[in-house]
């Protein structure tokens, strides 16, 4: 896109019209809303948020080669710079877009870019399991046509335009992809609604509703209201994928008749279904995929039930698009886990690691635990239990919870780290763990610190834990040790 097209769709001023002449039939080679990793020649939008406000560091940007700024017309530099003559403003100041809000900027490009684009958008939200679901989504769908997908954990207000606006950097161009595979993230009801106004989906994806996120909802209901947002803004005659396992998900599909429903799942009947389930434990699992098109043998190499709707949720979305059944074989044999999402290293030293700390709920961490549980041929199994977030005045109630079902899965050593974790490991010893089988420490480190004098060989051990919880830190250091 050239920057002459950005600046018709903004309709916005300049602050300098010369300059801005001289750089209108440049391609715009990217879009950011971070100084720290802007790239020379792409678009800034100075988002002003909760912590830091984007306009402190505009002068900076373009200094650094940035084509163009993006700044609220009611800021303190336009303010400046209309008391400035034109030359000084070329020199020391770059080029300037004027606009009401930056944040409305940036979604109002993502939605001209949707709008005139041919493609199919597939949008996926849910308690968990998104951005594996994206992931396994877009390698299928790369089966029958090129893909963009999320990049990271940009699939918020600020991050699905940024995503849908790749589509549109490094000299590529929108209609080079056929499909766009986005995460829909939402703490709040009304986020997914107001993300599906600039980028409404062709298909729709609910993996689950799960208590994540209660700290903002008075209920579980009441997130399945906020996900079902989703199936709110899917266009018209569309479609959406859903969970017949999980009620509350099958039970958006009375929200619109006007849209294709495809239901997956393992227990209940759906028109994708998995059968004949081999589990492997960590090595992954096999099992018959049924769909509308025909059946064929899956050899899924991620580990868990949890993995395993994943998986099929992908596949429905891939052969509701017609993708040849060998081709999502394919496709789902050949996946690795997302990074911090289930990583599985084998070490030097003779136990093997599971790197599950990108993040963590109620619901996934007992998946996760469970899969551990059908791993055969280790002497221990460890658990590394960071604290969960967001869970409201539930969230005690559910730590507790969640470690005795822990210790009742068998589990050798349970090891709960920062605030409620507490709660987790008082859990597991209810349940009939000794305190020195399950341990609480204030902070990563220290639980990190702790667990390099207690591992050893033939151990299994998983980390999981909130971002804010910095789990990281137990794997980082955990695979420093050496035999």
């Amino acid at each position: 896109m050239q920057l002459s097209e950005t600046i018709k769709i903004f309709g916005s001023k300049v602050s300098d019209e010369t300059l801005a002449a001289e750089l209108s039939g440049r391609d715009i080679l990217g879009y950011s809303i971070d100084s720290r990793t802007l790239r020379k020649g792409e678009l800034f939008f100075a988002i002003r948020g909760e912590v830091h406000d984007g306009h402190k560091f505009v002068a900076e940007v373009l200094r650094r080669g940035a084509i163009a700024a993006v700044v609220n017309k009611d800021s303190d530099i336009s303010a400046n710079l209309q008391t400035s003559d034109a030359g000084q403003r070329t020199q020391d100041h770059g080029l300037r877009l004027f606009i009401a809000d930056t944040l409305d900027a940036l979604q109002q490009l993502a939605s001209a870019v949707v709008k005139s684009w041919r493609g199919q958008l597939v949008a996926i939200t849910g308690s968990a399991g998104k951005t594996t679901t994206k992931e396994l989504t877009a390698a299928t769908l790369e089966k029958i046509g090129r893909v963009m997908k999320t990049k990271g954990n940009l699939n918020n207000a600020y991050g699905l335009p940024l995503s849908i606006l790749q589509m549109e950097s490094n000299g590529a161009h929108a209609d080079d992809f056929a499909y766009g595979v986005f995460e829909m993230g939402m703490n709040h009801a009304g986020e997914i609604a107001a993300m599906t106004k600039f980028a409404p989906p062709d298909v729709a994806v609910i993996t689950n509703v799960a208590a994540v996120h209660l700290e903002y909802f008075a209920s579980v209901d009441a997130i399945a209201e906020a996900k079902a947002e989703l199936i709110s803004g899917v266009k018209a005659n569309g479609a959406a994928v859903l969970n017949a396992d999980d009620v509350r998900v099958l039970r958006m599909r009375e929200l619109r008749d006007d849209l294709m429903i495809r239901t997956y799942g393992i227990d209940q009947e759906a028109a994708v279904m998995a059968r004949d389930i081999e589990a492997d434990g960590l090595r992954g699992t096999k099992f018959l995929l049924t769909t509308p098109s025909g059946e064929v043998k899956i050899s899924l190499p991620l580990p868990g039930r949890h993995n395993l709707y994943n998986a099929l949720a992908a596949a429905t979305v891939a052969d509701f698009y017609q993708a040849p059944l060998e081709a999502i074989a394919e496709a789902l044999a050949e996946v690795a886990s997302p990074k911090m999402r289930g990583e599985v290293t084998h070490s030097d030293a003779g136990f093997t690691l599971i790197d599950d700390s990108y993040n963590s709920n109620p619901r996934a961490l007992v998946e996760m635990v469970t899969a551990m549980t059908a791993s055969k041929g280790y002497a221990r199994k460890i658990v590394v239990a960071g604290e969960m977030l967001e869970l409201g005045a539930a969230g005690a109630t559910l730590h507790y919870e969640a470690g005795r079902r822990i210790a009742e899965l068998g589990i050798d050593v349970v090891i709960g780290v920062r605030g409620l974790a507490s709660e987790l490991v008082k859990g597991a010893i209810d349940a009939g763990m000794t305190p020195t089988a399950a341990t609480f420490f204030a902070t990563s480190a220290e639980a990190a610190e702790f667990l390099l004098t207690e591992v050893r060989a033939q151990d299994l051990i998983l980390v999981k834990g909130s971002r804010g919880v910095k789990t990281e830190i137990v794997v980082e250091k955990i695979k420093q040790k050496s035999p």
